[in-house]
């Protein structure tokens, strides 16, 4: 297993780092706890000692099930990353409840990783509006909290906005080889470096739509390392920038523990010519993806029942397959509430989105496809 040293923080965490947002599911969408919990202690016993997940993951589970599943190691041997879920918070109240809560379900003294959660700028200035800074700086002189940073979902202004507010001791952005102009993206990359702040990376595999390329498309990777899949050309790109100290990847199978186990042992920087491939790649997927979803579902519930990331992954399939019988199929395994046509307009899911996506648009393009 690769390790980063992070000297400003004094810590050593794994460049893989397992991310409590995918956990493999039952049939009826639980967590499939000792298929999981196998799973972790796969990454566990290959080195991987940074883990991270959210107060709302898994419908609110992941806390709890990752809590249970980590007390079968010393509490030093491993990283825990949570964060504070900003968008419910109203008072400091809230907040000072919500931080015992966690400590409480997830069955630890302390986190190591504590991180307000998808700030964009209205959280933010919620953010500093309640207080809620100070109060997160008096529980890391507690010893409760390691070490404090952010997740983002915003504009590159907003990013530096808020990067420059104050000296973060980390960062967590959305950072992949098709998302590179988008929210803090290189530029966010390059001025996170220059002040300093190491960077944990979501979404190296864009939800892993870039683990599920079409084979015409991903021909290049596969001439010039056959023995690469997809998802680690995805992840050898981020690795290849230095400050992205911790690449998180929400496992959902062994395979793919498996997959990043042996991308992350050994890893070197993708070479320049390595580089070429991998834009050439992408050049080839904006020529054909239409929807930029990384089904982080945020926008959901819908208010009306409808499944947003789901319709947009059936359409983007599509647009990577052309596989019309496959998209019918799909439409047909919805329940008919969580169709693209059941949309109403209210505009919630838009005003959440982390990729601003024209949502109702969209949803109305599709069912305008799917009537014929």
């Amino acid at each position: 297993m690769d390790y980063t040293t992070i000297d400003k923080l004094g810590v050593r965490p794994s460049r893989l780092g397992f991310g409590g947002m995918r956990f493999p599911t039952t049939a009826e969408g639980a967590i499939d706890e000792p298929r999981a919990a196998a799973m972790l202690d796969m990454a566990y016993q290959a080195g991987v000692n940074y883990y991270d997940t959210a107060y709302f993951y898994h419908d609110h589970t992941s806390e709890s099930f990752l809590g249970r599943a980590l007390q079968a190691y010393p509490r030093d041997s491993f990283y825990l990353a949570t964060k504070l879920p900003v968008y419910i918070i109203h008072s400091i109240d809230d907040a000072r409840r919500i931080f015992e809560e966690q400590l409480a379900t997830l069955d630890t003294p302390y986190f190591d990783f504590y991180l307000l959660h998808a700030l964009n700028a209205q959280r933010w200035q919620s953010v500093q509006e309640l207080g809620i800074i100070p109060f997160l700086e008096e529980e890391q002189k507690k010893g409760r909290i390691k070490h404090l940073g952010f997740s983002f979902h915003d504009s590159y202004e907003v990013f530096e906005r808020i990067l420059t507010s104050r000296d973060w001791d980390f960062c967590q952005i959305q950072f992949n080889y098709m998302d590179s102009n988008i929210q803090a993206g290189e530029r966010g990359y390059e001025l996170a470096k220059k002040r300093g702040v190491p960077i944990v990376v979501m979404e190296p595999v864009k939800g892993g739509s870039l683990a599920t390329l079409s084979p015409e498309l991903t021909a290049p990777f596969a001439a010039a390392h056959p023995d690469w899949t997809p998802a680690s050309w995805a992840m050898r790109w981020v690795a290849s920038h230095d400050n992205c100290r911790v690449i998180l990847s929400g496992m959902s199978t062994e395979e793919q523990v498996e997959d990043n186990l042996r991308t992350f042992d050994g890893c070197q920087p993708l070479t320049q010519e390595e580089m070429k491939i991998v834009e050439g790649v992408r050049d080839a997927v904006r020529a054909r993806s239409v929807i930029g979803c990384t089904k982080c579902r945020y926008c959901m519930p819908c208010p009306f029942g409808v499944n947003i990331p789901e319709n947009f992954k059936m359409e983007n399939e599509y647009a990577m397959y052309t596989n019309e019988a496959h998209r019918r199929s799909q439409w047909e395994d919805m329940d008919k509430e969580e169709r693209a046509d059941m949309c109403r307009k209210c505009g919630k899911c838009e005003s959440v989105c982390p990729q601003k996506l024209p949502i109702r648009q969209l949803l109305s393009d599709i069912a305008e496809k799917m009537k014929d």
